[in-house]
């Protein structure tokens, strides 16, 4: 009885002193949290000097861009009005290869028949695209305004010798002793296994598998006929289509296939057993009251030592010089004098190729042929030396630039 008695004394004076330890440890904690609180404020204040340096020159960077940009979307614009030329060329191209039997558009301001036309001569609508100026043009880019500057605070760091922990006592624990023994455990019980006395028996057999299944497909030529099941006509081509049957397709294929199953039996697995070691209580464990001295820091503070301070900073407007495109003379159509078909000869076209690559205009072949490639070409050229644009013919005057009779 009095030795419960003695260790429910011994056991309420550890709770007692584990308390007390707790609550120097808990005012512990509090002062570190402070000073650490104190020292992330200091971080935090140097972190947005930092950042405040940094958009200062990511605003130097932005101004660049933005001046970039600038130029940029001039060089579009410029490009744009290109290709719409580009495209109004086109149309009209198209307009005009329709057909060679088409009738010309009142609209676009030129008589039905050409003027002063005499027999032997052949003529054709060209098409002199709107000439361009550039102008410079001065325009406001930054409309200015003000700019807040802010100065941060400047602090000065004092040290300071704060508590830490006070002074306490806490109970240490003497460890038990224990002595190490072996012991036979059961690892795995018996149990039985399956044996394969006699394995299975396979063999192979080759088994016929389809490929692609029987189908019809349009072929091309009149040596399709014979076997052809319908016909048509290409009118694109003028070539003659046949249906015609094709048969399947088969492969041979090997696999295994089992003819016997195995012979299997069950055998009995003895059981497996263990020596492990474990550890046996000999002595328990004792307590022993410890005095702990009191723990002091130098802890350094921050000081504000000048307020933080806004400052307004006006900024003048930004002008700048941009090239501004101007419309000098409208687009025009007129009759034009052109090479007739029957002096289309090789001849010609083969000469016309080579003044047209030694240029720099043409990069196709010298075939005699007057292909889509010539006739870009002669358009190129043609735009270059401000001639009246002819879609399929070549202008007298084109040939003349040329060098050619």
């Amino acid at each position: 009885m009095l030795k419960r008695l003695f260790l429910t004394l011994i056991l309420s004076s550890v709770i007692w002193f584990s308390s007390c330890a707790q609550k120097s440890q808990s005012t512990a904690d509090q002062i570190e949290k402070s000073t650490e609180q104190q020292t992330a404020v200091v971080e935090q204040v140097q972190q947005q000097k930092n950042e405040l340096e940094k958009l200062q020159e990511e605003n130097q960077q932005l101004q660049a861009q933005l001046q970039k940009l600038q130029e940029e979307k001039e060089e579009l614009e410029k490009q744009k009005a290109q290709l719409a030329e580009i495209q109004k060329y086109q149309n009209v191209k198209a307009e005009n290869l329709q057909s060679a039997q088409c009738e010309i558009n009142p609209e676009l301001g030129v008589p039905l028949n050409p003027p002063q036309a005499k027999p032997g001569e052949c003529f054709a609508i060209g098409y002199l695209p709107s000439q361009y100026k550039y102008e410079k043009v001065k325009v406001l880019i930054d409309a200015g305004g003000e700019k807040v500057v802010t100065t941060p605070p400047k602090y000065k760091v004092v040290p300071k010798k704060v508590l830490v922990k006070e002074e306490s006592k806490k109970i240490v624990v003497i460890p038990p002793v224990y002595k190490t023994v072996t012991e036979k455990v059961l690892v795995r019980p018996a149990t039985t296994k399956k044996v394969v006395v006699k394995p299975a028996k396979y063999k192979w057999v080759t088994e016929k598998v389809l490929v692609e299944p029987a189908k019809k497909v349009w072929k091309r030529g009149r040596s399709f006929l014979t076997h052809a099941v319908a016909t048509r006509f290409d009118p694109n081509t003028g070539d003659i289509l046949c249906l015609v049957e094709v048969p399947p397709k088969y492969k041979y294929i090997k696999k295994k296939v089992m003819v016997e199953p195995p012979v299997v039996k069950e055998v009995p697995v003895p059981p497996v057993y263990k020596t492990i070691t474990k550890k046996v209580l000999v002595k328990p464990a004792q307590t022993k009251e410890v005095v702990i001295p009191a723990v002091y820091k130098t802890v350094y503070v921050k000081e504000l030592v000048e307020p933080a301070k806004v400052q307004k900073i006006k900024i003048p407007p930004k002008y700048d010089y941009v090239t501004k495109r101007v419309k000098v003379k409208d687009e025009q159509f007129l009759w034009v004098k052109v090479l007739c078909k029957d002096n289309m000869t090789t001849d010609t076209i083969v000469k016309l190729q080579k003044a047209l690559k030694s240029k720099g205009y043409y990069r196709g072949p010298i075939d005699g042929i007057y292909g889509p490639l010539t006739q870009e070409a002669v358009v190129n050229f043609q735009k270059d030396n401000n001639i009246p644009i002819t879609p399929g013919a070549v202008t007298l005057r084109t040939l003349q630039l040329l060098g050619i009779n």
